[in-house]
This record gives structure tokens, C-alpha cells and sequence, in this order.
């Protein structure tokens, strides 16, 4: 989210004065979801809330119903509050009755507009109400906002290396990451006050050495033994299929090949992490893992992966990716263990 969004919503929540019209927007469904939450428990009263807060879907909604909603007054309180998720596929009859309201917004409610992860933004909407922009946090934000919810909604600390194995384990899905933040918080009544790795480990289902991470490392250093080893653990972790590895895994082979053309370009072995982070903050790509790990691990393998060995590997991956999604015989396991062999090739060659 931009840091303008974030200061908006803050301050509105700090100040408990608000805008009339919200249009929330944009790609993480968790932050948007989460900020409507903050706005509702802080511009209601919790003893009058079931009496003025209404959610409603864009497409339930005619013209009559939703000038009804925004015209009624709130009862027993200072505001009322209506929530129309899915607002694009608002009807033809209610658009027009919103965009009249949005007009003249009444003083005594809280009107949230909430669009798809996948809509493209509404001038008429954006133009006549205060933007709220949720973008999905890039991967070196993540730690940053597992310790935030750690502490700051959960109320208990999370060590540095938890965090790290955490992430590694569920990646990025805010949603999915909540969830276990939550389960750990469970988990600790009574044991301490900070989650450690070895907590993670216990309510996950994860243990340092058999993460995304681990794998993607492997598959860097040319060790298939490892790589093939680490796909059962991988593959039975929670959010982990198929083809997020193979997503993960085609981040971490583009990388290192753009890595393995700056080097032959004259670049500074010392340089490229550097450029790494600048190409991962341009792009915003998967990587399966935390930005300064996959950073790390691309500038070591970047000299050791020449041309001859990328060029096949990048094939054997887009090879991978059209099956996993066609009807196939072989099973999850067997296709990375497959792809595993051809991106290995190397060291299988050279035992042999």
C-alpha cells in the first residue's frame, strides 16, 4: 500500500473523523479487508453497531436499495456505516443512483466502497472519494509485517530466525501468514512471550533444512540428492503445490542468469547483491522466499551457472510449467523430480 494510504487510514482512525466515501482498492485482499475492519470497529460504537452497519455485494443491489441504505439515518449513534464489496458489478440503475449520492455524501454515514483484486480503477469512483490503494507487500516487507502483527494485534514478540523460517515455510499470503501467527499465539499461552524457531517448527509443520528455501538452494548449488530429498517436505507444506515451486524456482533461474550476464558484462561480483535488491524492487518477483536470501543465494550461483547449463534449465522449466497445468499421468512429485534431474544435469554428470 502506498505510504499516502497507510497515513490516511491512520490518521482517520487516530482522529475518528471521516471522510464520506471510501473506494478501497487494489491487489491484497487481506489489507483491504483488514482496513474496512479498522474503519467499522472505529467509527462504531460496539453497543449500536448491529443496528447501523450494513454489508451488501454490489451485484444484490438495485437503485431503490441502495438509495434506501444511504439515505437512512443512523439509530442511537453518531454515524452509520455501508459496506459494498464488489462494487464494480454494481447494476446500471444502482451505479447511478451511487455516483448521485457520492454527489453530496451524507454527514452521518460511512460509505465503503471495496473493488476485486483484478479490477482496474474506477475514475468516476476514485475521483468523488478518498483512495485507499492495497498493493501486495513485496517480499522484503514481509518480515517487517510479521513482527508488526505479532506485537501489535497479537501481543507477543517473534525472534528473527522464527520470522525468517516462517515466511520461508508460507511465503507471502498475508492471509495464510495471519493464520499461523494466530495458531503460534495459541501455542505460546504459557510458555514465554516471544515465538522462537523451534515454536515454528512445533505448530507449522516445518523445520530449518526443509523449507522453499533449502530447496531453492540446492537447486542452485547442482545438488540433486538434496533437491530430491527436500520434495515430499516441500510439497506437504501448507500453500505449497507443484507449481509455486516451479514459480519459485523460475524467479531463482532467471535471476541467475540476468546475474551470470552482468558478471560477463564486467560487473563487480561485489555489486551484484546490490543489483539483485534494485531488480527485485523494479519487479516485485516471486522468490519463495526472503529477499535477502534469495540475494544471496543467486550472487553465489551466478558464477557457477554458466550459459550452457541456464539455457536448458529455462527450457526444462517452461517444459514443467505446460504440464503441471495439462492432463498428465505423472504425478506432482514425479514432474519436479524430473525437472529436478534436468536442472542438476550437471552434477548427475559428473558422478556418472
Amino acid at each position: 500500500m502506498p505510504p499516502s494510504s497507510l497515513k490516511t487510514l491512520l490518521d482517520a482512525i487516530k482522529r475518528r473523523s471521516f471522510d464520506g466515501a471510501y473506494y478501497i482498492i487494489g491487489e491484497d485482499d487481506y489489507q483491504k479487508d483488514d482496513a474496512v475492519r479498522q474503519l467499522i470497529d472505529s467509527a462504531l460504537d460496539p453497543a449500536a453497531r448491529d443496528f447501523n452497519l450494513d454489508v451488501r455485494r454490489g451485484g444484490e443491489l438495485d437503485g431503490e436499495s441502495l438509495a434506501v441504505l444511504l439515505s437512512t439515518p443512523p439509530m442511537m449513534a453518531e454515524r452509520r456505516v455501508v459496506v459494498v464489496r464488489d462494487v464494480t458489478a454494481v447494476k446500471k440503475d444502482a451505479r447511478k443512483a451511487l455516483e448521485h449520492y457520492l454527489k453530496s455524501p451524507a454527514p452521518d454515514v460511512l460509505l465503503l466502497m471495496i473493488a476485486p483484486a483484478d479490477s482496474k480503477i474506477d475514475e468516476v469512483l476514485s475521483s468523488a472519494s478518498t483512495v485507499l490503494q492495497f498493493d501486495a507487500l513485496l517480499g522484503n516487507r514481509i518480515p517487517k509485517w510479521i513482527a508488526h502483527h505479532a506485537t501489535n494485534v497479537l501481543g507477543i514478540s517473534i525472534s528473527e530466525p522464527a520470522i525468517e523460517l516462517l515466511q520461508a515455510a508460507v511465503g507471502n499470503d498475508l492471509h495464510q501468514l495471519a493464520g499461523e501467527l494466530d495458531k503460534l499465539a495459541s501455542f505460546m499461552e504459557g510458555r514465554g512471550n516471544e515465538i522462537g524457531e523451534e515454536d515454528v517448527a512445533a505448530v507449522v509443520g516445518v523445520r530449518r533444512g526443509e523449507t522453499m528455501s533449502d530447496l531453492l538452494d540446492a537447486v542452485a548449488d547442482r545438488s540433486i540428492s538434496r533437491a530430491l530429498a527436500l520434495v515430499p517436505h516441500i510439497l506437504a507444506q501448507p500453500k505449497t503445490s507443484a507449481v509455486s515451486v516451479v514459480m519459485a524456482l523460475s524467479t531463482q533461474m532467471l535471476a541467475i542468469s540476468w546475474g551470470r550476464a552482468k558478471l560477463d558484462e564486467g560487473l563487480p561480483r561485489a555489486r551484484l547483491s546490490q543489483e539483485y535488491f534494485g531488480l527485485l524492487k523494479e519487479t516485485g518477483a516471486f522468490t519463495g522466499r526472503p529477499w535477502g536470501s534469495a540475494s544471496a543465494a543467486w550472487t553465489r550461483a551466478a558464477e557457477r551457472w554458466s550459459r550452457e547449463l541456464l539455457d536448458p534449465a529455462l527450457d526444462a522449466l517452461l517444459e514443467t510449467d505446460v504440464a503441471l497445468k495439462e492432463s498428465r499421468v505423472s504425478s506432482d512429485e514425479q514432474l519436479l523430480a524430473s525437472l529436478l534431474l534436468s536442472l542438476c544435469a550437471g552434477d548427475v554428470k559428473a558422478a556418472a
